[in-house]
């Protein structure tokens, strides 16, 4: 009887983990979305309010800083208390944030409510959602992942154009209140639809390969040599590619592309990056993780590189293509090999501390090609230096070790 009915039992995860899924992509997509949308708002409050540019722009900096230290955190709660009610926290934050900025009358409120409210909600979806929807579906683990991560690349296409009509008909104050209040009615009911993944019997036996073969501990997992090797790849990816990305309109308007034109060639590479999280998720599917990152790690790099020689707006457009696929499909590869590495348990915790590095990394980008824009008033340096990021970064995965070494290792540590 327990085989005949196991066969439903599986059909039945598998249908209702990409309901999950689903909820991750609408959290990653609005989360992040909301954040992002500073780069629309951000002239209309300088001007209106008088604050300074630079001002304003610090509550993107807050966001980076604030997501990378609550995503350990709501990892970490949500292996002890469950992925639902840490979302949930999220999404009343995440609207809360946004309704209480939509009023400040001071640049401190703003960045408090922008930069630290926002930044620590958006911190609760992507880690804890990208744990569960690897816990959810086991033969397209990658390709699941990928797709909760999607909601990113789909973000600036979404959220960010419904900001500037709002803007355009009203002002900024309420468009940010109406975005406030739609995540709450989008972000609330999709979060029971959030359920735990269950734990049969059958699906244990089943992913008895992918699990380590001796448990870790959370402070354990944090110490070993796995965790800092990942830890500094994804600090090292990021780091490479957010200053070339968040500055490539600037970069191609000093090339002498029309602005309207050059914030084209940024949506073309979101659109790429978007493709590129499912193709490299379903390749990783059928080849593994590690090769597929090293590989669009190397891509990464080679394509930051080029921008030292890329002029015209047709190569602005083939270069975003190929760069979008590389940055965008290596994203979610992280939270597989977590998942590989460390299994199910503690995913939560160690993949929202992975999230922080990561979140570091995207923090330093946009800063540091500023930094060097204003010192030399190119981006020769930025690109340059993101090259010999990006290659450090490939170095850092090839050391990731294989499943064989990483279960002798678990084992030697158990004895």
């Amino acid at each position: 009887m327990s085989q005949a009915s196991s066969p439903a039992s599986k059909a039945s995860r598998f249908d209702y983990g990409w309901v999950v899924v689903a909820a991750g992509a609408l959290m990653t997509c609005i989360g992040f979305g909301t954040m992002l949308s500073l780069a629309v708002f951000l002239q209309p409050i300088s001007k209106a309010m008088g604050w300074s540019t630079a001002g304003v722009s610090a509550a993107a900096t807050l966001d980076f800083l604030c997501m990378g230290f609550a995503a350990f955190v709501w990892g970490t709660l949500s292996d002890r208390y469950g992925t639902r009610i840490v979302v949930l926290a999220g999404s009343v934050l995440l609207g809360l944030g946004l309704v209480t900025a939509s009023q400040a009358q001071e640049l401190w409120q703003f960045q408090l409510c922008f930069g630290v409210l926002i930044g620590i909600a958006a911190g609760s979806f992507y880690a804890p959602m990208m744990a569960l929807a690897s816990a959810w579906i086991d033969r397209h683990r990658s390709l699941a992942v990928a797709l909760v991560s999607a909601g990113m690349g789909v973000s600036p296409v979404t959220v960010a154009p419904t900001a500037s009509m709002l803007i355009t008909a009203y002002d900024w104050r309420t468009a940010m209140l109406v975005i406030g209040i739609a995540s709450w009615a989008l972000l609330i009911p999709a979060c029971f639809l959030v359920r735990p993944a269950p734990q049969a019997a059958g699906s244990t036996a089943a992913n008895a390969a992918d699990a380590p073969e001796a448990e870790w501990t959370a402070s354990q997992a944090l110490r070993t040599p796995q965790f800092i090797t990942l830890a500094l790849a994804h600090f090292a990816c990021c780091a490479a590619h957010s200053g070339p990305i968040f500055h490539m309109v600037s970069y191609a308007m000093i090339c002498g592309i029309a602005p309207l034109t050059a914030v084209t060639v940024y949506s073309v590479a979101g659109f790429s990056g978007l493709g590129g999280r499912l193709l490299l998720g379903a390749m990783a599917d059928r080849i593994g993780a590690k090769p597929v990152l090293v590989a669009g790690l190397l891509v990464q790099a080679l394509c930051i590189a080029t921008y030292l020689a890329v002029f015209r707006l047709g190569e602005f457009y083939a270069l975003s293509v190929v760069f979008g696929l590389a940055y965008g499909g290596v994203m979610p590869l992280y939270a597989v090999l977590v998942r590989e590495f460390f299994g199910a348990k503690i995913m939560g915790t160690v993949f929202g501390a992975v999230s922080a590095f990561a979140s570091l990394g995207m923090a330093l980008g946009p800063w540091a090609g500023g930094l060097v824009f204003d010192t030399t008033q190119t981006y020769t340096w930025l690109h340059a230096g993101s090259f010999a990021i990006g290659l450090a970064a490939v170095a850092v995965a090839l050391s990731f070790p294989s499943k064989r070494r990483q279960a002798l290792d678990l084992g030697r540590a158990a004895a």
